[in-house]
């Protein structure tokens, strides 16, 4: 098969039934092709393909394919921010934006991306640094959002933020979203947020359970930093996660900054890949669900 995709590294996780099958499955139809497979050293499945240690994954891939939900997918996006390798996603969870190949339609699918048939999506990556007041430092990236929450069942958190260097407000409430684009279907939805066309470099702040209902998201060009300072409080103390994955504590005196970063995260959509139509699917629009067998252009 002539490709330029030539080396290839399946993410997946094992330990989900629904995952074992495809993974198994797209190794043998990859191997048979004369492409070169590598998959981590600690996946458990009996594949006919080179093992590599799990961070190494994308080091040398040309692509690199998610199966998965989206949490796969954003796990897939950590492996290849450095070596920019592209993914493409065979959706096996449930609500997922991200993973747009359907396990029916997955060597179909595989065939024309290897074929050189597909759409290249460029997402923004977000960057979190958290400069505590004993002077330590961490960071980690984003595809989804960094969000900001109160500890355990302690009352509410005030934190101050700014834009660009400018104070825009004083939040009291459960916490913040900033959300990417891709994001923008995640958490921040469920808060209230807008839909945030992916193409669009743009950040959209979403304030959890605000005290003050006129506490409404915004959002703001991704150019520009954000700048989180949690305030004092009897024992105040949020949780910081980027994209699920814990951070640290954020508590007085701590900076948290969020900004674009340099590097983005590059998807592969398969011919006939449609933003909107995911959204009509997996929101239900257009659906009227008093009426039974009520079908949409989609179903």
């Amino acid at each position: 098969m002539e490709t330029q995709f030539r080396n290839i590294a399946l993410v997946g996780r094992q330990t989900d039934a629904r995952v074992a099958g495809p993974m198994q499955t797209l190794a043998s139809y990859l191997t048979k092709a004369g492409i070169s497979v590598v998959a981590a050293e600690n996946l458990a499945l009996d594949l006919p393909v080179t093992r590599v240690a799990e961070e190494a994954l994308c080091d040398s891939a040309d692509l690199a394919i998610a199966i998965g939900g989206d949490g796969t997918m954003l796990y897939a996006s950590r492996l290849a921010r450095e070596s920019g390798t592209p993914i493409l996603g065979v959706n096996r969870g449930r609500l997922g934006f991200l993973a747009d190949i359907t396990p029916d339609a997955m060597l179909a699918s595989v065939e024309q991306v290897l074929a050189g048939n597909y759409l290249k999506d460029t997402r923004l990556l977000l960057k979190a640094r958290l400069s505590t007041a004993n002077g330590d430092e961490h960071i980690a990236y984003g595809l989804n959002d960094v969000v900001i929450q109160r500890r355990g069942a302690s009352g509410m958190v005030d934190f101050a933020t700014s834009v660009a260097g400018q104070y825009v407000n004083t939040h009291s409430g459960d916490g913040l979203i900033c959300a990417t684009p891709t994001g923008s279907t995640a958490y921040a939805l469920s808060c209230g947020g807008p839909i945030i066309e992916p193409q669009l470099d743009a950040v959209a702040l979403v304030p959890i359970c605000p005290h003050t209902l006129t506490d409404r998201p915004i959002v703001i060009p991704a150019t520009q930093e954000i700048e989180i300072v949690l305030l004092e409080r009897d024992d105040s103390r949020a949780e910081l996660t980027v994209d699920g994955s814990h951070l640290g504590t954020l508590r007085p005196g701590d900076i948290l900054r969020v900004a674009a970063a340099r590097q983005r995260i590059t998807l592969l959509h398969p011919p006939g890949h449609d933003f909107y139509g995911i959204l009509r699917s997996k929101l239900f629009w257009g659906r009227d669900s008093r009426k039974r067998g009520n079908k949409t252009p989609d179903s």
